[in-house]
């Protein structure tokens, strides 16, 4: 997995609820566990922007539902700063399904993504509208 440039502010712990925005069925998503966390002991992990989840599936068609899936996150509320100054911050905080190989599930993402992600995962790049 290649590094991010920026200093991501991970606000997302363990147990958070979020929006699923690409066309793969599922609608609410919750984040079980973060991949590649290394953190500090009796800490909860936290994702950001561009990390890797493991997440169960809440609301959606019954072919995804209660199944566990890995996700990308692609949007967050809490605000982030670029290398350049720029302070970024999303209105909701967003994920999309991705397989084992770190594909997307889906064929559209709705809404806008982060630079950052596509710098991680180019695939995701392929399929989103906006990139911000």
């Amino acid at each position: 997995m290649k590094a991010l440039t920026v200093k991501m502010t991970r606000c997302l712990p363990i147990g958070a609820v979020l929006n699923c925005v690409d066309n793969s069925g599922a609608k609410k998503i919750k984040i079980i566990s973060v991949k590649g966390y290394k953190g500090i002991r009796r800490t909860i992990p936290s994702a950001g922007i561009g990390s890797l989840v493991k997440v169960k599936v809440l609301k959606g068609t019954e072919k995804v539902r209660h199944e566990v899936h890995n996700a990308v996150i692609i949007r967050q509320t809490k605000e982030y700063i670029r290398p350049s100054g720029i302070r970024v911050s999303f209105s909701d905080n967003a994920a999309i399904l991705v397989d084992d190989k770190k594909e997307p599930r889906g064929s559209i993402v709705k809404g806008p993504v982060a630079k950052e992600v596509i710098e991680r995962y180019p695939t995701v790049g392929k399929i989103s509208s906006t990139v911000v």
